[in-house]
């Protein structure tokens, strides 16, 4: 496939500062690496915590995005995985070096030396993005490019969330109903759960679109669920949500957290937590989750609700997220 020289991108220069249109040269794949024209990203949480400063290992200058979906069109050395033309997935796990006790144990969403995308790799948002094949997801027909985006991260850290809070979880509440919720939602409810939506305190809109997805109940995160919940999933980043969740559920009941970055927890009475309850937090995801979420989400079939966005619109895409204006999912598409 022809390849220009240069390409549009937006870059990240400086924390707390918006992103820049820049034109900079197409990068070329190395060891195990393709090329990949990208046809669409989303926009995920994280990227804000990255330019809001949140987290503090990004290199710089960076080119956010870590759910992208891309066309293969220049194969690295020893690269072989996905041909030519090939439509793939890439998510936030960039790489991981096989070798450290955390991969060996098939731990490598904790992997000593990963790399990321959008984070200590360029992502996304660009016309060109270079990923490692070996993390690299096939992706199925069915989902056009900006619908397929939000399955890359939402999807993934949602399902990887949502399998975490336990086999004997019939009421499940979710804080926070944004792009992972939206998607998650839909599986668990396949799988016959009742939904229990809690949005920020008035938000009718958000409480209406968890109904119109099968949520049993969509009210304020300041207001108690009806039933004793079996488990709660919190993808908003408030600390103070660990322990509002935590009082929801039900002996033996868990609470996990989708999210990277999340403002201090408040302390706690130790009764909130005794009888077994469970506090856990989600890092990163494995190829493995890739691989179920991808191959699941089109039997249901999961369908995402997205806002798309130009490529040189990435600064009002992410003013949006932060703005909690997006229904569903941001994405760009150059």
């Amino acid at each position: 496939m022809d390849v220009p020289e240069a390409m549009r991108a937006m870059v990240l220069e400086e924390s707390r500062r918006p992103l820049v249109e820049r034109r900079i040269p197409v990068p070329s794949p190395r060891h195990h690496e393709v090329l990949l024209r990208v046809l669409a990203c989303g926009v995920c949480r994280t990227d804000l915590h990255i330019c809001d400063g949140e987290l503090t290992e990004a290199k710089l200058p960076l080119i956010l995005g870590h759910e992208i979906v891309g066309e293969v069109t220049v194969l690295g050395d020893d690269a072989g995985l996905h041909a030519v033309g090939q439509r793939v997935g890439v998510s936030w796990l960039g790489f991981t070096d096989g070798t450290c006790k955390f991969c060996r144990r098939d731990q490598e969403n904790l992997c000593d030396n990963a790399e990321f995308t959008g984070y200590t790799r360029d992502g996304g948002y660009a016309e060109y993005t270079v990923a490692d094949e070996r993390y690299c997801f096939p992706l199925d027909a069915d989902y056009a490019d900006a619908h397929a985006a939000p399955l890359m991260c939402a999807g993934l850290i949602g399902y990887r969330t949502y399998r975490l809070c336990g086999d004997h979880t019939e009421k499940l509440g979710i804080y926070g109903f944004g792009a992972a919720a939206h998607i998650v939602a839909q599986i668990a409810r396949h799988e016959g759960k009742q939904i229990y939506a809690f949005t920020s305190p008035g938000d009718t809109e958000a409480q209406e679109f968890a109904r119109s997805l099968g949520a049993v109940w969509a009210g304020g995160s300041d207001e108690k669920p009806p039933e004793t919940l079996d488990a709660a999933m919190i993808f908003a980043p408030v600390g103070s949500l660990v322990t509002t969740a935590l009082r929801a559920v039900d002996k033996g009941g868990s609470v996990v957290s989708g999210g990277i970055h999340m403002s201090d927890i408040p302390s706690f009475p130790y009764a909130d937590l005794w009888e077994e309850r469970i506090i856990r937090s989600v890092a990163n995801l494995t190829r493995a989750d890739g691989t179920q979420l991808l191959e699941l989400a089109p039997t249901i079939p999961v369908r995402t609700e997205i806002e798309e966005f130009s490529l040189e619109s990435a600064n009002e895409a992410l003013d949006a997220l932060r703005l909690g204006t997006v229904r569903g999912a941001a994405v760009l598409v150059p």
